[in-house]
């Protein structure tokens, strides 16, 4: 479903990607693993298209994005087929919740109100925010609204949906809840490639781990055995680092 293949990526100077190759298979959970600053961001935005790079290819089914290709129109039929779930939920604050999730599919695929609408409703069903169609963004919780950003993208039918450190900015009863609906996503065979530093998430969800650091992949490979028995040092750093950083945040809470 996506093959990004030797993507350099460079910005004010510095050179963020560095031969940035991977795959991801049609029905795939497949999560990106790094410290911060490693590009891992930068990525899901090049594949989204919002961002260029100097070199490379990225192929989503059989569009193909290329350092000279920018053609708004193509860019388009790119965001289409991928849908994206961001860190801060971006939400339209002045709208609904049902608005939220109708307006790009009445706009973009020219759906009837009542064509969008009761999609929306089924999708909203789906994750349990049906009772909060009328809200504004504004009274929901984190959780929520993460929600309902899951549900936006979705009603976009996208081949593949792209995840930002998606439960990062939520408490643990609303990473829970994000979690949960990304879980029952992953078992109906929705496509998705997370960026997350939740390996626990990773351990329970994905199919695929690859690790980042400094604009390269230094590992790649099925869960387990990256998580289990990583062949890099940068890997075993990384966990390391990362099991001692979640015993002190539960120690503090």
């Amino acid at each position: 479903m996506i093959e990004i293949c030797d993507i350099h990526k460079q910005l004010g100077g510095l050179h963020i990607l560095r031969g940035v190759s991977l795959a991801v298979r049609q029905g795939e959970v497949s999560v990106l693993l790094g410290p911060s600053g490693s590009g891992k961001t930068t990525l899901l935005r090049l594949i989204n298209g919002l961002e260029t790079f100097e070199q490379g290819r990225i192929r989503i089914g059989e569009l193909e994005l290329s350092p000279d290709n920018r053609d708004p129109r193509f860019l388009s039929s790119i965001r289409r087929r991928v849908g994206m779930v961001f860190q801060q939920f971006h939400l339209f604050p002045h709208l609904s919740v049902l608005q939220n999730v109708t307006e790009a599919p009445r706009r973009v695929l020219g759906m009837s109100r009542e064509q969008a609408d009761s999609m929306a409703l089924e999708l909203l069903r789906r994750v349990g925010m049906e009772d909060k169609r009328h809200a504004r963004p504004e009274t929901l919780s984190g959780g929520q609204q993460q929600r309902v950003a899951i549900v936006r993208a979705l009603a976009m039918k996208p081949d593949v949906i792209l995840f930002d450190e998606p439960t990062s900015a939520l408490d643990p009863q609303m990473t829970a809840e994000v979690t949960s609906v990304m879980q029952d996503l992953a078992k109906s065979g929705q496509t998705m490639l997370v960026v997350t530093h939740a390996i626990e998430f990773a351990r329970r969800v994905a199919h695929s781990v690859h690790v980042m650091q400094q604009g390269v992949i230094v590992e790649s490979g099925p869960t387990d055995q990256v998580l289990k028995s990583p062949q890099q040092s940068a890997t075993r750093t990384f966990l390391t680092q990362s099991r001692d950083d979640t015993a002190e945040s539960t120690c503090f809470q």
